[in-house]
């Protein structure tokens, strides 16, 4: 009885092996690994695909936005004095929405380039650095505003004490939802209704359900793992960065790693003409990965 328990439990496992295995197959193309696009800036971050396909990205320490064109793989000048942008997303109305920390601030960039500052402060105080954002479906933004202090702020006195996910609804008022040790990384879904955010320097990752406007359900422990940025698939994987790509499924266990040969690896996003290339901001660089999966909105 022991001996049969023991096999099954043998078959157990190595059922579950193969089933990750043809997940994997599923997600990735076993013999595709990252392509670098190109290696001519000083950090990369904040990718956002537009309606298009075509990739935005920050390159902070330049002050400058970039654009992948997934029609010709060529990387193309975008916008330059950005308010040293740092965390972008796209709105619904197709207005790119940076984080813009020289001054606190959140802009809001057209596709014409026309610029308009959207946010300055909370309470009359400068916030500390929106980092990361999300913009939903009713026209509102998550983001988050933990402290980074920049070597080319002039003049910084940190007025707000706290490090916290804020949101800024449609009408342009703005809500503090909760405080964290250091909120990184933001996404959100519609489809799904979540919310997950990295507490970056705590080293984990939450969710929320999103149950309306602006408002939340309490958050739960998503995965024991910090990060600097995050995307979602259409099946409601989530993908974290730092030392490469971590995808974990929805339940919260990680099920694939790529690696990425850089020092650190800040951000990821889906673009392309399908939503099926993953586009991967590392260090000085930027990667594309096609899979067999497609980005959610």
């Amino acid at each position: 009885m022991k001996k049969i328990q023991s096999l099954g439990i043998i078959g157990l496992v190595f059922a579950l092996i193969n089933c990750q295995s043809v997940n994997y197959n599923k997600m990735f193309y076993g013999d595709v690994q990252p392509e670098k696009v190109s290696d001519q800036f000083s950090f990369t971050e904040g990718p956002s695909s537009d309606k298009h396909g075509n990739v935005y990205f920050t390159d902070q320490p330049n002050d400058k936005i970039y654009y992948w064109d997934w029609k010709t793989n060529k990387i193309i000048e975008f916008l330059g004095k950005t308010g040293r942008a740092n965390g972008t997303h796209f709105d619904k109305d197709g207005n790119l929405i940076t984080c813009s920390d020289d001054q606190g601030e959140i802009w809001k960039i057209s596709k014409d380039k026309k610029i308009e500052v959207i946010l300055k402060g909370f309470q009359g105080k400068r916030l500390n650095g929106p980092n990361d954002i999300w913009n939903d479906a009713h026209g509102g933004m998550y983001f988050t505003d933990p402290l980074y202090e920049r070597d080319y702020w002039v003049g910084f006195k940190q007025e707000i004490p706290h490090k916290s996910l804020y949101y800024r609804t449609k009408e342009g008022q703005t809500i503090k939802l909760e405080t964290f040790v250091q909120p990184n990384g933001i996404v959100g879904s519609e489809k799904f209704k979540k919310l997950y955010i990295s507490d970056i320097d705590e080293g984990k990752t939450y969710v929320y359900d999103i149950l309306g406007e602006g408002k939340l359900s309490e958050k739960r422990l998503f995965c024991e793992m910090g990060s600097d940025g995050m995307t979602l698939d259409k099946h409601g994987n989530l993908y974290l960065t730092g030392k490469g790509v971590h995808v974990f499924d929805r339940h919260g266990k990680k099920i694939y790693h790529i690696p990425i040969e850089e020092d650190w690896t800040s951000n990821v996003t889906f673009g392309g003409e399908n939503h099926d290339i993953l586009f991967i901001t590392a260090s000085k660089s930027v990667y594309t990965l096609p899979t067999k999966v497609k980005g959610v909105k």
